[in-house]
């Protein structure tokens, strides 16, 4: 990759540095290079200077110029070296370095962007977690498939990635629940029926209703218990729950059930040891966690004056059991209403010893969806909120991930059903996609016109000079770097936004210059290009969980 081999010339100069007592190896390890963000300022930045500098207590443009005397000598490699600003090193690559990199996005093919910058590390990935009492809203939608789309980035990136769905089955919810499937199988069997106070009025506890006739007729028309229901609402929810995710591509590793964590004494073990350290106090009948003690503004119930527990407490039982389980990283991923919990239960696994640095949360705001450039406010079958599956079932699954990975989390999401459903280049994903599908169309035309496609090693690359592709393949030499750079900021959306930009350069390229032509090894050349985006943007849909058509 030539960012690394940039790397390694800095690390060489550093050490040269070194050697002839210019600087002490201090700095060993703690300077970067990067890929700055303006065009004007080189194709890659070195702070090496800077960092140099701070530790050395000397100018930092002086010891830039050392540096750059030192990196000017490769003029094999490196066309142009200035310093800028108070001493960043910028560099400019020499353009017939660009065009090797086919080369080794050939032999990469698809592991071209994957590194193992992740070292094995043990993550988990917790998202959805919602309780089975309905199908999966837009909300879900968004939370399922960002969380996806980060387990990707990381898997990509060499991360031992381990998903998890966290749910409760049991509690108020969950009897509710019962007690509304109850009542419209009473209803469905002509009987008298009473609608629990807040209970689900969706259709699909209708079709739970209908599913308990079929399997047990009337036998249940007489019991007082609610639990033969709750258990049908709960199973034929998760099915629902389950076929959803899996139409999105989307599994789990595990599902964790809150109750186990009582039923198991997790729970009561976490009270008990908050006691012993001091840090909980009852109050006014309530059990108090003394989170003051932890830096928080005040502190907080975690077991109400009715005995019933806030959710603080499980929330802090279950991220301990996840502690144990030897998981390095935790990633969690909310909506917008967890907000107010954060920092309790950091605080709670702080105050049981294990380290709130290492747990990672992401809160998501709402989905809007738009038609006409109207909101659309009402499911007009499943239940009093748009459904995953009504969304899947109008704009398809490709589209959905896109749009639903598109923004920041923490950003409002407007998402428009018309631009989604457009087949035209207007629709951002249809872009994309369509970039993918012409380059395959290319090689296809290329095989029908009897032009060869060779390999890169033998086709001359040096021919490869406008100033398009030379824009090109260095967008396409930021690929692996984004791909790290994404995965270790949680950050799809912006291989969303590359995606997008070399779709962009791509479809200029090829309106301004014909790939085929009477140039024979200009064709060749042009077509090793085609086949190396075609690798970029197959690599990239694909981490992404979409679909890379060859043709459309």
């Amino acid at each position: 990759m030539i960012r690394t081999r940039f790397k390694k010339l800095v690390d060489n100069c550093f050490v040269e540095g070194v050697r002839s007592d210019q600087w002490s190896d201090a700095a060993a390890d703690k300077y970067a290079v990067e890929i700055p963000k303006h065009e004007n300022q080189g194709d890659f930045s070195t702070n090496i200077a800077l960092v140099l500098a701070g530790i050395e207590k000397r100018n930092p443009r002086e010891i830039a110029t050392q540096v750059a005397q030192c990196l000017e000598r490769h003029k094999d490699f490196i066309d142009r070296v200035e310093i800028a600003g108070p001493g960043f090193v910028n560099v400019n690559i020499a353009q017939s370095v660009w065009p090797q990199l086919l080369k080794e996005i050939e032999i990469r093919h698809d592991s071209f962007g994957h590194s193992n910058v992740g070292a094995n590390q043990r993550v988990m990935v917790e998202f959805v977690s919602a309780n089975p009492t309905g199908p999966l809203s837009i909300g879900h939608g968004r939370q399922a498939i960002l969380g996806d789309g980060i387990a990707r980035l990381l898997e990509a990136t060499g991360h031992n990635v381990y998903r998890e769905y966290y749910y409760n089955d049991a509690g108020r919810q969950m009897r509710v629940l019962g007690e509304s499937a109850r009542a419209r199988y009473l209803e469905l069997m002509g009987k008298n029926y009473q609608f629990p106070e807040d209970g689900y009025q969706g259709q699909y506890i209708y079709d739970i209703a209908r599913k308990l006739i079929d399997n047990h007729g009337q036998s249940l028309a007489d019991t007082d218990s609610v639990e033969p229901f709750k258990e049908a609402a709960e199973e034929s929810i998760f099915e629902d729950i389950s076929a959803t995710l899996a139409r999105m591509g989307i599994t789990f590793d595990n599902y964790y059930n809150e109750q186990s964590l009582y039923e198991n004494g997790h729970v009561d073990s976490v009270v008990k040891e908050l006691t012993d350290k001091g840090l909980v106090y009852v109050k006014d009948g309530a059990t108090w966690f003394r989170t003051t003690e932890l830096g928080q503004e005040k502190d907080r119930v975690i077991i109400k004056s009715s005995g019933e527990p806030t959710y603080r407490l499980p929330d802090i039982a279950y991220h301990r059991e996840k502690f144990k389980r030897n998981f390095e990283w935790l990633i969690d991923i909310f909506g917008s209403d967890h907000i107010a919990t954060v920092p309790d239960v950091k605080a709670g696994v702080e105050a049981l010893g294990y380290d709130p640095e290492k747990i990672t949360v992401i809160l998501h705001q709402f989905v809007t969806l738009m038609r006409d450039g109207k909101q659309v406010k009402m499911s007009t079958r499943k239940a009093n909120f748009i459904t995953v599956d009504e969304l899947l079932d109008e704009v398809g699954v490709d589209a959905a991930r896109f749009f639903f990975m598109m923004r920041k989390p923490d950003s409002q999401l407007e998402f428009d059903l018309d631009l989604a459903t457009k087949e035209s280049q207007e629709n951002p994903v249809y872009y994309v996609q369509y970039a993918h599908a012409r380059l395959c169309s290319i090689l296809r035309q290329a095989e029908e016109k009897g032009v060869q496609l060779v390999k890169s090693r033998d086709a001359d690359l040096s021919l490869l000079a406008e100033p398009e592709e030379i824009r090109l393949l260095k967008q396409m030499g930021s690929f692996p770097t984004l791909i790290e750079s994404c995965a270790l900021e949680l950050e799809p959306y912006r291989l969303i936004f590359y995606l997008m930009e070399l779709a962009g350069q791509f479809h200029s390229y090829y309106n301004k210059h014909k790939v085929i032509s009477d140039a024979v090894e200009l064709s060749r050349s042009r077509l090793c290009l085609v086949a190396g985006l075609r690798t970029v943007f197959g690599n990239g849909l694909k981490i992404l969980g979409l679909s890379a058509p060859e043709q459309m």
